[in-house]
């Protein structure tokens, strides 16, 4: 292009090679947005959540929600897509997927949810979708999307306020047969929790190292250390073990008569409250996911999969033991990988594919 140009300038003089730099640039920009186009786009938004409104723990019921659009959304202005609903895990948020501040898994493998997103319906490994997830990061680092006083009604922000955002605002499919919701670790929990509590809403789930799953009958050092907090500005300084057991009292053990934190612990003056983790024994999806099996079986797709080197991985095989007890069909797989190593390359191999093939991409609307 540069010989081109300068061979037209010195042969046909000014206006020549200004055509020429014109034609030139059209290209490239041309080149740019076909490139854009093919990748799809990515939008950062606030959402309110009604169902979030008072919390106790203070946290603001406009919440950010990072949502990728497929590469046909800008240019197929009647065409309308199912949804995927993704949850990060615990000390993460929507922009540790998304970016600009990538954080684990998407950290390590140098890139972003919509660059993987976009390598995946480029190729064809998966069709068109929209893709959401809203930033559940709170005072205690993570809303373990439960229903609290203190933390807020996350399941129904989940399942409600931000469904009925999505399907008002975007172009959705907005059927339970064209939407998906999958999670990794706090996510993952988030993912089966809801799936079991909120039939109707969601058709598929894939579940990715779900965290949380078994019943914790012994607070652990976290716990005892945790009743040295009184504030949330020495929960801001405290270690990840404190601040998790501060995360979970707030989700599963609130107590609107308790301040200035509005929640109970598991261990009181050095002793286990047995009532207290009863409170999060009953929060289990492995303890109660007995009482649920008529709603899961309502789901059309259920995934499970977890790293050989993560810790969580017999008690996400367990959760994948108990729905084909109940002839529940549902995948498992254990993948060489430990937490979080993997995560953008499953997203992009195993869930888009998995949703790709399981919601309906033909609804009535």
């Amino acid at each position: 292009m540069k010989a081109k140009f300068s061979a037209a300038c010195l042969v046909f003089g000014v206006p020549a090679c200004a055509a020429l730099l014109f034609v030139g640039v059209t290209q490239l920009l041309a080149a740019a947005s076909t490139e854009t186009a093919s990748q799809g786009s990515y939008e950062r938004i606030k959402v309110h959540g009604k169902s979030l409104e008072g919390n106790l723990e203070g946290d603001s019921p406009d919440r950010d929600v990072s949502i990728y659009l497929p590469p046909g959304y800008a240019a197929e202005r009647n065409r309308r897509y199912p949804v995927v609903y993704l949850l990060h895990g615990y000390t993460n948020s929507d922009e540790g997927w998304f970016g600009p501040g990538v954080k684990s898994g998407f950290q390590t493998a140098g890139t972003t949810l919509p660059a993987v997103a976009g390598r995946a319906m480029a190729s064809r490994a998966s069709k068109e979708m929209i893709l959401v997830m809203p930033n559940a990061y709170t005072v205690y680092q993570g809303s373990m999307y439960s229903n609290s006083v203190t933390t807020g009604n996350w399941e129904a922000f989940l399942t409600r306020d931000l469904v009925e955002y999505i399907d008002s605002h975007y172009r959705t499919i907005p059927e339970p047969a064209s939407r998906g919701l999958a999670g990794h670790s706090m996510g993952g929990y988030g993912a089966i929790r809801i799936a079991m509590k909120y039939p109707g809403v969601f058709s598929s789930i894939y579940v990715l190292s779900g965290c949380c799953l078994t019943a914790n009958l012994n607070p652990g050092r976290g716990a005892a250390e945790a009743e040295a907090i009184h504030s949330q500005a020495e929960a801001a300084k405290a270690g990840r073990g404190v601040v998790t057991t501060l995360a979970e009292a707030a989700a599963w053990s609130p107590n609107p008569k308790n301040p200035p934190l509005f929640f109970d612990l598991p261990v009181e003056g050095g002793m286990p409250q047995p009532a207290v983790i009863a409170r999060w024994a009953a929060n289990a999806p492995l303890a109660m996911i007995d009482q649920y099996i008529t709603n899961l079986r309502k789901l059309h797709a259920t995934a499970i999969d977890v790293g050989d080197k993560d810790g969580l991985a017999a008690s996400n095989r367990q959760l994948s033991e108990i729905l084909t007890r109940y002839d529940i069909r549902n995948s498992f797989e254990l993948y060489e990988g430990d937490h979080t190593n993997r995560i953008p390359e499953r997203i992009e191999t195993k869930v888009l594919p998995f949703f790709s093939n399981n919601l309906s991409f033909t609804g009535k609307h």
